[in-house]
């Protein structure tokens, strides 16, 4: 019988020191494998000091155009990522109309992400898969960056999102994928057979979500899987957000010792990027 492998990838990482910590406790005591760090995060020395600490957790990279914080570059180096405050779009719908229109330059782009993990590299981590924060290397010209920095860095996996719900966003968002599907394949870049991104989850992957996403799986009869989660602890830090997160549900569900029979039952085996045998798309 064919292996299958499954990674469950904590995003986020730096995000908030209780985000930190919810992701670490999932992977000590749960079925967390991964995490993708947000190099641009208030956060994102305790995350790395963290990683340090717990050498059994893989860590890639969470590429951000979007978000509550600042480029890692200037805002003079980057002028066409930024708004007049020097920061980042709040969402991605907000980066999209920007790069709709033409407003985005894919070299401002590609600088900042070599920035980005450059941060990360420089702290002496091993970078084993990219990803983006509110997934926004779909677009297709981001993707295109995101491609060059993983040939450039040697980092063999980068997230393939796909949406798993009607309407017209999961129209949209199956649609680039299958174009970033593409893209991955004529640069020789795997990703995972089948990912669940949790677009309409993400912040709410609780125990019967999260059972949810492993059944999706594991009717696609994908041999390597991805379901990407978001744990953590709410802090005065996180009131910032206004997402309606429930990172402490997501923490509870991912060290439910049921979610790691679910997994085996289903017949996986838990994994990592890291970890995985290196495989051409």
């Amino acid at each position: 019988m064919t292996r299958r492998f499954l990674v469950v990838n904590a995003d986020d990482l730096g995000l908030t020191r209780g985000i930190n910590r919810g992701i670490r406790d999932a992977h000590l005591n749960g079925v967390v494998t991964s995490t993708s760090l947000l190099t641009v995060a208030r956060e994102v020395q305790d995350a790395v000091a963290m990683l340090h600490a717990t050498p059994s957790l893989d860590v890639g990279l969470h590429l951000a155009l979007v978000g509550e914080d600042p480029p890692v570059l200037t805002a003079r180096e980057v002028p066409t990522l930024v708004d007049r405050r020097g920061s980042f779009p709040l969402t991605y719908r907000q980066f999209l109309l920007r790069a709709a229109a033409g407003r985005v330059d894919v070299a401002d782009v590609a600088r900042e992400f070599a920035a980005q993990a450059q941060r990360a590299t420089s702290e002496g981590l091993q970078l084993s898969h990219l990803d983006s924060h509110q997934h926004v290397h779909l677009w297709p010209p981001v993707a295109s960056a995101v491609i060059d920095l993983a040939r450039t860095l040697d980092i063999p996996y980068v997230r393939l999102p796909r949406a798993h719900g009607g309407g017209p966003l999961n129209w949209g968002v199956n649609a680039l994928s299958t174009r970033l599907r593409r893209q991955l394949r004529a640069a020789r870049l795997p990703s995972a057979d089948f990912s669940y991104a949790g677009l309409d989850e993400a912040g709410s992957m609780g125990r019967d979500a999260f059972r949810r996403a492993l059944e999706a799986v594991a009717r696609s009869s994908a041999p390597i899987a991805e379901i990407n989660v978001h744990p953590g602890y709410a802090d005065a830090d996180s009131s910032r957000f206004e997402w309606d997160y429930h990172w402490d549900d997501e923490v509870a569900a991912l060290v439910d010792a049921r979610t790691a029979a679910d997994i085996a039952g289903h017949g996986f085996t838990c994994t990592s990027f890291a970890d995985l045998p290196g495989r051409r798309a």
